[in-house]
């Protein structure tokens, strides 16, 4: 199937590449234009020593791997660890980016995301787009439980580029799942499930064929 358009949904900037950044490189390559919609800066997570919006721009650093334009990131401020407070003015903003953008598949956190952040972008994102095709990608170590019945099958071009990506975080070092090693296994795990090589997981919670 071709997609045009497609959104991704991130509550803070690294959570794109981190959960689908092979898919969004393989969507890329087929040919869609995607969209990366990010809620925070995240200013308040920074470790010391990095200045204020350096996720911002580590973010578009990071999306050049991938293939998505810089004027295909639209950034919001909202503060991380805050959503719950601007539900309704989030829920806004994502009518207004239905509008201008029409997507034909949207990629939100995952039903079962315990963050408080994912889990309002997730509520809202549904609510939104709920008339499009909805994936719930996966960032496991945000869930308990999670739901995987839809996988994409990934190159390991994808892969690389999802990698490399994430290596442009340089502020995030300090997260223990940011190890390349990491993904290149989850990539094989979920490559096993599918039986194929390599693949990334989402939750199905809407398609239209």
């Amino acid at each position: 199937m071709d997609f045009k358009n497609v959104i991704i949904l991130s509550p803070h900037p690294d959570d794109a590449e981190f959960s689908s950044g092979g898919t969004i490189h393989k969507l890329i390559e087929e040919g869609a234009e995607v969209w990366n919609i990010v809620f925070s800066p995240c200013n308040k997570s920074l470790p010391d020593g990095f200045k204020e919006d350096a996720l911002f721009d580590e973010l578009e650093k990071s999306n050049q791997r991938l293939g998505i334009k810089n004027d295909n990131i639209i950034k919001f401020r909202f503060p991380v660890r805050e959503f719950p407070r601007y539900r309704q003015e989030i829920l806004e903003e994502l009518i207004k980016v239905k509008r201008q953008i029409n997507p034909d598949l949207v990629l939100v956190p995952n039903s079962k995301d315990v963050h408080q952040d994912h889990h309002v972008i997730y509520e809202e994102g549904v609510r939104a787009f709920k008339s499009s095709r909805i994936l719930g990608y996966e960032l496991p170590w945000n869930s308990i439980s999670s739901v995987l019945n839809f996988f994409v099958t990934l190159k390991q071009s994808d892969l690389d580029s999802k990698i490399a990506a994430i290596e442009e975080y340089k502020s995030q070092e300090f997260r223990e799942y940011k190890e390349d090693n990491y993904f290149f296994y989850l990539a094989k795990i979920r490559g096993l499930q599918a039986n194929v090589a390599l693949a990334e997981a989402f939750e199905l919670i809407k398609w239209v064929y």
